[in-house]
């Protein structure tokens, strides 16, 4: 699977687990934030910084998502690929679910 769609299919599981995926440019801020999960208002919003590689726009959600209990969802078999190594073995039995 090529990166955007890999990248679009991250963004489309975390839809499934009603997280919001939106992209904003820090640089415009002057602050240091960084891209990553947060909840606003009841609602799960993942903000990434839209300044990113591409690549790194995928590291950061598949690291997020990868922390997530996503067995209850169909997931790609390449993205579940890409999570699961995202994951060390001992952590793969601690995947919370969102609260």
């Amino acid at each position: 699977m090529k990166a955007p769609e890999l990248y679009e299919e991250l963004k489309h599981l975390a839809e499934k687990l009603d997280i919001t995926v939106v992209e904003h440019s820090f640089k415009a801020t002057n602050t240091r934030a960084q891209s990553g999960l947060c909840k606003v208002h009841e609602r799960w919003h993942y903000v990434m910084d839209k300044n990113r590689l591409l690549s790194e726009k995928i590291d950061l959600l598949a690291e997020c998502l990868a922390s997530l209990d996503t067995e209850a969802v169909f997931v790609v078999p390449a993205v579940r690929a890409l999570l699961h190594r995202k994951l060390a073995p001992a952590e793969s039995a601690k995947k919370a679910p969102l609260k």
